[in-house]
């Protein structure tokens, strides 16, 4: 099987980290000499805060099985809850963080090959770091040699050719080769974490299930036009 995958996550309160921690985290804004320089350098240092899984948490795991094109989207729930959308193919289901990852790595013992956008920098470190953090171990490693995209395809090295060109986020390349954006409904990354703090998981998990949708769909431009074997 390989599968697409994508994760959403939501930062921890700044004043749960450690005295140390926040100095650290706050270090280069402190430097700055100008006061409202360093207040927006503070406040851009605590909203970057949802990108480390040591000051956040995964909230919601998209994946989409390759071959079937059906989807399975887990989002953090305390009560178990699950529902369908038959017509995009997607089944969500509810848990805690802790019982998403385990379900999460049980499947990539299936998984042949995972499908990213932007995975090697975000989503496979933050899943490996954070089940570390919880006592969940991985079942593989997709963060192996970069240049080898059998056990992962990173669609953003592979559309940039490893950094070679200018990259661009998910949104940009969607527009230009035709797709539908999941932001075109009015959600960003950045988004979500005022969504979660209102309480609105279920509108994220569904905004991840469009999320793995449309790198689908790019993967598809990818492997039709890009994937091109050089023979001797």
């Amino acid at each position: 099987m390989k599968a697409v995958i994508d994760i959403e996550t939501s930062a921890f309160g700044f004043d749960t980290l450690s005295e140390s921690q926040q100095e650290y985290i706050l270090r280069s804004a402190e430097q700055e000499k100008d006061e409202n320089t360093r207040d927006e350098k503070r406040e851009e240092a605590i909203r970057y805060l949802s990108l480390y899984p040591f000051t956040a948490k995964v909230i919601v795991i998209g994946m989409l099985n390759v071959e079937t094109e059906k989807s399975y989207v887990l989002f953090e729930s305390d009560t178990p809850s699950e529902w369908e959308n038959d017509e995009k193919k997607v089944k969500y289901k509810g848990l805690s963080e802790h019982e998403m990852l385990e379900q999460f790595w049980a499947l990539a013992k299936k998984t042949e090959q995972v499908i990213t956008f932007n995975g090697r920098n975000f989503d496979i470190p933050f899943l490996m770091l954070r089940s570390a953090m919880l006592g969940v171990k991985p079942s593989k490693n997709f963060m192996g040699n970069r240049y080898d995209s059998a056990l992962h395809l990173d669609l953003l090295d592979q559309v940039s050719f490893y950094g070679a060109v200018r990259k661009f986020n998910l949104d940009f390349y969607c527009r230009s080769f035709g797709i539908e954006s999941p932001k075109s409904k009015g959600i960003t990354g950045m988004d979500v974490k005022e969504l979660y703090d209102a309480g609105r998981i279920k509108d994220i998990a569904v905004y991840c299930g469009d999320d793995i949708k449309a790198t689908f769909e790019l993967y598809k431009i990818w492997k039709d036009f890009l994937n091109i074997h050089n023979s001797h």
